[in-house]
């Protein structure tokens, strides 16, 4: 059986599903949302190291404390 990479929810439905591809959820999300209008959010369980570390440098969660400035994948305000 497949790992769950992501569990879909959306609060304003009370829907909760998981999912072995990020693709399906993701198209899962976008039907979703143009069906019934609602923002359902995912959240990711398992992405590589790499990919983790690369999201920190970036500062794609937006907090400071999570950044790397002096990175070259550094997001900045944009």
């Amino acid at each position: 059986m497949a790992d769950t990479r992501a569990t879909v929810k959306c609060f304003e439905c009370e829907l909760t599903r998981a999912f072995d591809r990020l693709a399906t959820a993701r198209s899962f999300i976008e039907t979703h949302r143009a069906e019934t209008g609602h923002e359902a959010t995912w959240e990711l369980h398992r992405l590589a190291p790499g990919v983790e570390r690369a999201g920190d440098e970036a500062g794609v969660c937006g907090r400071p404390e999570c950044t790397t400035s002096d990175s070259p994948l550094y997001l900045g305000d944009r």
